[in-house]
């Protein structure tokens, strides 16, 4: 067994999240970068979910702030103006929150995905099978035929404009860019607030991805993602890399003993403080 203080974790993790005030980003070029090195971050932090964010890069390690004046919230007006821009592709992904991932790895998220060919045809199988609402296909529906659309016409049109659906449409929304079903592409001056995102098709607005997605196989693309994942946190738990990509435990535990195998981590850590068995980088051992 491997003892491993937490400090040591917490070190590294302050340079990769970019913590420290010497690493912080101060530009949205710089913000490109960062998810490019990542390869995915949160856009804020999490609770209870372990992983790099735009929010913590830009402002240090401290709560989001509720001021909309706060400086780190320079981030939103990054964020919206890279839309459609292929920068890098950002959704409600990984627990269904704002995610940003790079363009290189996405199409082993993608790979993963209930997509596999036709996406005027997938979702009809996945609603008959009982796995999509009736509310989402009518929002998918609509925004295969009309699609790229803001928000308030697209719940017009998929008869969901009523108080009563606001939960049914959000969870629509946050469930088909799960999915990589839909993304938003750009932000429109609709609504009241004057502030609403507009949606597409993944492959009508990035046909690329599903294109690179059919040469990858599920366990070659957990390889990366998982790959990845450790070089931002440095140590994770099984249970850490299940809740936050909700795979099977089968299917955790083979990619990590692949990655085991292939020297990329190392098994059977103990850290100070922490209970159960850790899986660590070997430059934190070494």
């Amino acid at each position: 067994m491997i003892d491993l203080p937490f400090e040591v974790i917490q070190a590294y993790r302050q340079k990769t999240y970019r913590t420290l005030p010497g690493l912080r980003i101060h530009s949205k070029e710089e913000a490109i970068d960062f998810v490019s090195e990542r390869g995915f971050i949160f856009f804020w932090p999490i609770k209870g979910v372990t992983l790099p964010s735009l929010w913590k890069a830009v402002a240090g390690d401290r709560p989001v702030a509720n001021k909309h004046d706060d400086p780190g919230h320079i981030t939103w007006g990054w964020k919206d103006s890279l839309l459609g821009r292929h920068s890098w592709y950002y959704a409600k992904i990984l627990r269904k929150k704002a995610t940003m991932i790079a363009m290189d790895l996405v199409p082993n998220f993608y790979a993963l995905s209930e997509n596999y060919g036709s996406p005027e045809e997938d979702y009809l199988t996945i609603y008959e099978q009982g796995r999509m609402t009736r509310e989402t296909k009518q929002v998918y529906e609509v925004i295969i035929e009309k699609g790229p659309i803001d928000t308030v016409a697209l719940r017009q049109a998929a008869h969901l404009a009523g108080r009563a659906s606001d939960s049914s449409f959000n969870r629509a929304l946050a469930d088909l860019q799960a999915d990589y079903k839909i993304v938003p592409v750009a932000v429109t001056q609709s609504g009241a607030w004057r502030y609403a995102f507009a949606y597409d098709l993944v492959p009508r607005q990035y046909p690329q991805i599903p294109d690179i997605a059919r040469m990858i196989n599920d366990h070659e693309a957990r390889q990366r993602i998982t790959t990845a994942y450790f070089k931002s946190v440095g140590a994770a738990q099984l249970k850490d890399v299940k809740k936050l990509f909700r795979w099977s435990t089968k299917d955790s535990l083979r990619v990590i003993e692949s990655l085991i195998s292939a020297g990329e981590l190392k098994a059977k850590a103990h850290i100070d403080g922490f209970l159960g068995e850790w899986y660590v980088i070997p430059s934190l051992i070494n």
